[in-house]
């Protein structure tokens, strides 16, 4: 193992969440601005999906989180192509190195990203996490960008790992559809800041 990579984890639980930490897993990932979900619409959600039985709980939470993030809610600050540029080259510079980059997308306000890993997902997650803020806030005046308050990005993520080939297929779909469904754009290809967008292509 690359002595930077971190010890793997395997399953273990954070923030309540289950995660799944292993090499050469396929992982779609999900992570988001700090102001992008307010705190008493999350408790709702949270609330509703108590009801249900334990094992649902986890990917009802997060259809309705995601459907949450899709109407643009918070500053949006995603959406300026500098910081979109700057987060997509963050994905891209240590590709081949510390995971396989298979597919993204940059939203607005939160991004969807499908890796296959070679060093542990949450110091992947926290490297993107931390060039991108600060990034953010050495460029915030000149690009007149109305940071979210207390925090860039919320902390954790969101992830699954990919199960076979039809979840696959599925994931890659979402992720580049993504955008098509919120209204954004007619058609995936014309998303700047995805993997479906001809420029962007993983080859």
């Amino acid at each position: 193992m690359n002595p930077h990579s971190g010890d793997f984890r395997g399953w273990y639980t954070s923030g309540k969440l289950p995660h799944f930490d292993a090499p050469g897993t396929i992982q779609f990932i999900t992570f988001r601005l700090a102001d992008s979900l307010p705190s008493h619409i999350l408790r709702e959600m949270r609330k509703e999906v108590d009801r249900l039985p334990e094992g649902l709980r986890s990917d009802a939470l997060r259809v309705q989180m995601e459907k949450y993030l899709d109407q643009g809610y918070g500053s949006c600050v995603l959406f300026h192509p500098e910081m979109a540029a700057t987060l997509q080259s963050a994905f891209q510079h240590h590709a081949g190195r510390r995971y396989e980059l298979l597919s993204w997308v940059i939203m607005p306000n939160h991004v969807h990203i499908l890796i296959r890993p070679s060093w542990s997902l949450p110091r992947i997650v926290q490297g993107w996490k931390s060039w991108s803020a600060r990034w953010a806030l050495l460029n915030a005046a000149r690009l007149e960008l109305a940071l979210p308050v207390g925090g860039f990005w919320m902390r954790g993520y969101w992830d699954r790992y990919i199960r076979n080939e039809d979840h696959l297929a599925s994931a890659l779909d979402y992720i580049h559809q993504n955008p098509v469904k919120a209204g954004l754009c007619a058609s995936a290809g014309q998303w700047p800041w995805s993997s479906a967008c001809r420029e962007n292509a993983v080859t």
